[in-house]
């Protein structure tokens, strides 16, 4: 992932996909074990960001030299999430979900899906802010309980995201509402992920989550050329 140009790795001891195994806090850190520090001590240039939604995993990984917290609940399944990232003072990654985790994959078909994201952003960006939080990037959370068409709708519409306030994460990379319409297994729509990559850099994104990093990279060169 380094040599192909990869600037961040995110470690996520529990996977959030549909019908995944759901772990505690404990069994997410005995996953963890000593992965950061062993990163860290190889590469130390690399920043690692940690995706979990406690707040005891997230003190661990601080401990450990995580750089960035990656929480997709939005402070939402743990309520020490927001005091815990103020008190560590790294960068935290707030994500636009549902509020419960036996919700987060439900679809919902919103009036205005960008009006919804950003009351979403706006009121827990406030609550971040009064706490301390003032590192804050913003993800619209592509693949969790959004229709295919409130999630195109999205993707024509990440420049308003966020006000301009805030630096905005797009994690489209392998996507069901990008592979099922085309027919296609998610290893299959390189081609396709990577126009909507420049696309959504076009709009301001400023970090891509993706499991093809080296494609993804041309597609930053091209962009940035």
């Amino acid at each position: 992932l380094l040599k192909e140009g990869a600037e961040i790795i995110d470690i996520g001891p529990q996977s959030t996909r549909p019908n995944a195994e759901f772990l505690s806090s404990e069994q997410e850190i005995e996953r963890i074990g000593n992965m950061i520090s062993l990163i860290k001590k190889e590469f130390p240039e690399i920043l690692i960001s940690l995706d979990t939604f406690y707040a005891e995993t997230v003190k661990f990984g601080y401990n450990e030299g995580i750089d960035i917290i990656n929480d997709i609940s939005g402070g939402q399944f743990d309520e020490n999430m927001f005091k815990t990232a103020a008190e560590i003072k790294l960068p935290y990654i707030l994500m636009h979900v549902n509020p419960t985790y036996e919700t987060m994959h439900d679809k919902i078909k919103f009036q205005d899906i960008t009006l919804s994201v950003n009351q979403y952003f706006s009121e827990k960006t406030k609550q971040l802010l009064e706490m301390g939080v003032n590192d804050i990037i913003l993800d619209p959370g592509f693949g969790f309980g959004k229709t295919v068409e409130d999630q195109m709708k999205l993707l024509e519409e990440v420049k308003y995201l966020g006000f301009g306030k805030f630096p905005l994460l797009i994690g489209i990379s392998r996507k069901s509402f990008i592979y099922k319409p085309l027919g296609k297994s998610p290893l299959d729509i390189n081609e396709e992920t990577q126009k909507l990559h420049l696309k959504v850099l076009q709009q301001g994104a400023k970090i891509l989550r993706v499991h093809d990093v080296a494609e993804a990279k041309k597609t930053l060169e091209e962009f940035l050329k």
